[in-house]
């Protein structure tokens, strides 16, 4: 582990991933269950019906209404969540530093403690070129979120790996997880967003968080030679012209992932590395409703 590591878990301590939909019903935990049932926190009444526990009568709505009701409240559960990591050659930028990929590492470190800080069961999965062993379950284990970091840690990202197929396995062996995507989503982005789809419309939770360079977003404006990172003989030269023509298209082409994933039903978080992975990391997971994911 290094000191960056180190600080960064310090700076999310005392964090927690509440869910943003209600969860399938499981394990006692910290999430809204879909399932109704009697416990501490209040939520409705309904009307007593045989086999129900007497202790659970209002009494005092009885006395009132002549009629017995039982208190219900909405069962609290654990949320699985997986983080799928995009580990292609784009993500190693820039290529001196790998800046890009670090950063995302990060944001996936802090993720993985937020829901472990939960008691959530926290697993991980990278599309990576080589592939094997970059796999861990979703585990409440202590260690689980210090696994995951070691993991990271020996992963050097490169190639042209497919996500989506990755992301389809975990659903399929997780299926009641809520998954994160991290990426910057210049590989299978389209069957990516399809899977995304089905699992969001069977009533699962998915995010998608959308990592990028700063100088992505603000290219310098001495005239040079950009290299795509996954095609190495594709190569274009970067002139005052062509500059301004890229700020437009990447614009538009980052207003048109945000909508499509939030369309699927997904939450979508763009993310810079000239912010603290700490402060990105918390506006990943707060309730949608106490700030803005843009």
């Amino acid at each position: 582990m290094t000191v960056d590591d180190g600080a960064l878990l310090d700076a999310v301590r005392s964090l927690r991933w509440p869910a943003r939909r209600k969860a399938p019903a499981g394990l006692a935990g910290d999430h809204r269950s879909w399932m109704r049932g009697i416990s501490a926190e209040f939520e409705d009444y309904r009307a007593y019906r045989q086999g129900d526990d007497v202790s659970k009568i209002d009494w005092k709505l009885l006395a009132r209404r002549n009629r017995a009701y039982i208190r219900l409240s909405t069962e609290q559960t654990v949320l699985p969540t997986m983080i799928v990591v995009d580990a292609s050659a784009s993500m190693a930028y820039p290529s001196a530093t790998l800046e890009k990929w670090h950063f995302a590492r990060h944001i996936a470190i802090g993720l993985a403690s937020a829901a472990h800080n939960g008691r959530d069961p926290v697993g991980i999965a990278l599309a990576s070129e080589n592939g094997g062993g970059h796999y861990l379950p979703a585990r409440t284990r202590r260690g689980i979120v210090h696994q995951i970091l070691a993991l990271l840690a020996g992963v050097e990202p490169g190639g042209s790996p497919r996500l989506a197929p990755v992301l389809e396995t975990v659903a399929l062996r997780h299926p009641r997880a809520r998954i994160a995507v991290v990426s910057d989503f210049l590989g299978d982005a389209e069957s990516l967003l399809k899977l995304a789809t089905e699992r969001s419309s069977a009533g699962r939770e998915v995010h998608a968080v959308h990592v990028i360079h700063a100088t992505e977003m603000s290219p310098s404006e001495r005239p040079s030679l950009v290299v795509d990172p996954e095609e190495a003989s594709l190569k274009r030269p970067l002139t005052d012209y062509s500059r301004l023509g890229y700020l437009d298209n990447f614009r538009d082409w980052r207003e048109r992932l945000a909508r499509d994933w939030r369309m699927a039903g997904a939450a979508y978080t763009r993310v810079v590395t000239d912010a603290s992975p700490a402060q990105a990391v918390r506006r990943i997971v707060i309730p949608p409703e106490t700030g803005s994911r843009a």
